[in-house]
C-alpha cells in the first residue's frame, strides 16, 4: 500500500512539473520588414527613439520603441535614417512595441 501511495504522490509531482513548464505565458515575438517613414528621439541624450515603420506586406504603420544604445547611435549619426528598410523584431509591453532586434536590411 505504501508503494502504490508513494508511486502516486510520484506521479503527481512529476505532472505537476511539467504542466508548470507548458503554462508559462511569454509575449509572442513579431518579425518583419518595412521602411522607415519617422523617427523621433527624445533629446539629446535620449534613451529611447520612437520610430514609424511602414510594414512592406500589409502596408500599415507600426510604432515602435528602440531602447538599445547601438541603435540610437546609428540613428543620431543618420547611419539609419529615414527611408531606409529595417527587417526588425519586436514585442508587445504594456501598450508598446519593444524593439528586440533593428537592422537594415542591406547590412549596416
Amino acid at each position: 500500500m505504501r508503494k502504490v501511495i508513494s508511486i502516486l504522490v510520484l506521479i503527481a509531482i512529476a505532472a505537476m512539473g511539467i504542466l508548470s513548464f507548458g503554462t508559462t505565458a511569454e509575449a509572442d515575438e513579431i518579425k518583419f520588414v518595412g521602411v522607415i517613414t519617422k523617427i523621433e528621439i527624445a533629446g539629446k541624450d535620449a534613451t529611447t527613439a520612437t520610430v514609424t515603420l511602414k510594414d512592406n506586406k500589409t502596408e500599415e504603420p507600426v510604432v515602435i520603441t528602440v531602447s538599445d544604445d547601438l541603435t540610437l547611435d546609428k540613428f543620431k549619426d543618420h547611419r539609419i535614417a529615414e527611408g531606409d528598410e529595417i527587417r526588425c523584431k519586436y514585442e508587445p509591453v504594456e501598450g508598446k512595441n519593444v524593439s528586440k532586434l533593428f537592422r537594415k536590411t542591406a547590412g549596416c
